[in-house]
């Protein structure tokens, strides 16, 4: 282990600080002392080039497009395994040993995804027309007044079961979220379907009679479908320090119930520059109109002077092209090929912008490149997913991905309450 010296010119004082091997990317140094020490802090708005915590969940290689989860590349996890199977690797660090295992972690998920009587009632409260997410979180946040315990938990046991009840609940309180949002009836879960065709099930499905909830016609569930949702939650399992990750580490921090947590991190997601992203890029791939129009569009995102910019391009960590969204364009062209018919025309535009894009020097020495939301959005409306529920498809996929972040946070000795600094420029 080095270390690397900050000197203070104005009192000629040095100082020492440790640097952290990291066993991937770079180093860091341990500013944990800085201001104890020297009376001096960092100013580093966004946290850019701040590390908070140690973690073994997930690594991200922004400069050369990597990602893995617990040491798996993302490309390998997404074609080898099933959700649930990821969902079990990062929040009990291994896959599942055989077929069996598989399916009786995915069998434990869906009998554990129906929701408490009590807690159905909450959604009478909000009106029709209320965006799923905000129900969302606040369904969630109330999750905790019904497992209390889990607030002051100290064992490793319990902190799984925490775990395993938010992601088997979280696909039924984004369809329930999602049809009271547009007054339709409750479809309970079914535990004889999978966990990701419970969930197509539950946003589709209408009351054929008292006795029996049913499909028809153009609602049937393919295999196809199936597969295709499973995928999407994958890539977006876990992804770092980002901003509701973060969200979700810094509430815990202050002792609060794990469900509340989450909750905050579901309101962090919400954002347009967040989890938000893939609803903005299908409304602009519609304002654009047409793959004639592309080029002029480029040009406004390169002028300083007009507000416009492209969605689905850029990201804070990559600075070359995101594995995920590499994954997700070719998942949509075999879906097109397989049966799954795309939007020709939204996609038509948004590959042609991707080549108008990547071929400019202005994207190129900025280093911007699709995301993982650039395409996402045209294989969710293939999937006859709402608009309104693209960023509730997030939150499932992000639930395991936050509940070991959780886990790993709560259990961390060196863990203190999140407290940064401020520059104060006042008078």
């Amino acid at each position: 282990m080095g270390t690397i010296t900050l000197t203070n010119n104005q009192t000629n004082e040095s100082f020492e600080f440790e640097l952290i091997e990291c066993n991937r990317g770079p180093q860091a140094v341990d500013f944990s002392k800085l201001f104890e020490r020297t009376n001096i802090f960092s100013y580093d708005p966004g946290y850019g080039s701040t590390a908070g915590c140690k973690s073994t969940i997930s690594y991200i290689d922004g400069k050369n497009g990597v990602l893995l989860y617990k040491g798996i590349p993302i490309e390998e996890l997404v074609e080898k395994h099933c959700f649930t199977d990821v969902c079990k690797l990062l929040i009990a660090d291994s896959l599942p040993k055989n077929e069996t295992e598989s399916k009786e972690f995915d069998l434990e998920l869906r009998h554990r995804s129906f929701l408490h009587e009590g807690l159905i009632n909450i959604f009478s409260a909000f009106p029709d027309n209320a965006h799923p997410m905000a129900n969302l979180s606040s369904a969630v946040a109330a999750l905790s007044t019904f497992y209390v315990n889990y607030k002051d938990s100290e064992d490793s046991e319990d902190y799984q079961v925490m775990a395993n009840r938010i992601i088997a609940k979280i696909p039924t309180l984004v369809a329930f979220s999602y049809r009271n949002s547009v007054g339709a009836p409750f479809i309970y879960p079914d535990i004889e379907r999978s966990y990701v065709e419970n969930f197509l099930y539950m946003l589709r499905a209408y009351p054929h009679n008292r006795l029996k909830n049913s499909l028809s016609g153009e609602q049937e569930i393919t295999p196809l479908e199936v597969e295709a949702m499973d995928k999407i939650f994958t890539l977006h399992a876990d992804h770092g320090q980002n901003a509701s990750t973060t969200t979700v580490r810094n509430v815990a921090s202050t002792g609060a119930h794990p469900y509340a947590a989450i909750s905050a991190g579901i309101n962090a997601l919400w954002g347009a520059a967040h989890g938000g992203a893939n609803e903005k890029v299908l409304v602009q791939l519609n304002e654009i109109g047409d793959v004639k129009n592309v080029a002029k569009f480029v040009e406004r995102a390169k002028d300083k002077s007009d507000p416009f910019r492209l969605m689905g391009f850029g990201h804070r960590v990559y600075k070359s092209y995101d594995p995920r969204a590499k994954t997700i364009k070719a998942l949509k062209n075999e879906l097109d090929k397989k049966g799954i018919r795309m939007d020709h025309r939204l996609s038509d535009i948004a590959e042609r912008l991707e080549e108008v894009a990547l071929s400019d020097d202005y994207f190129k020495e900025r280093g911007l490149y699709p995301n993982v939301d650039f395409y996402s959005g045209i294989i969710l409306s293939a999937l006859k997913i709402p608009v309104s529920l693209f960023t509730p498809i997030f939150v499932i996929g992000r639930m395991p991905g936050w509940c070991a972040q959780l886990i790993e946070h709560i259990k961390d000795p060196t863990t203190r309450i999140t407290r940064p600094r401020q520059v104060y420029i006042g008078e």
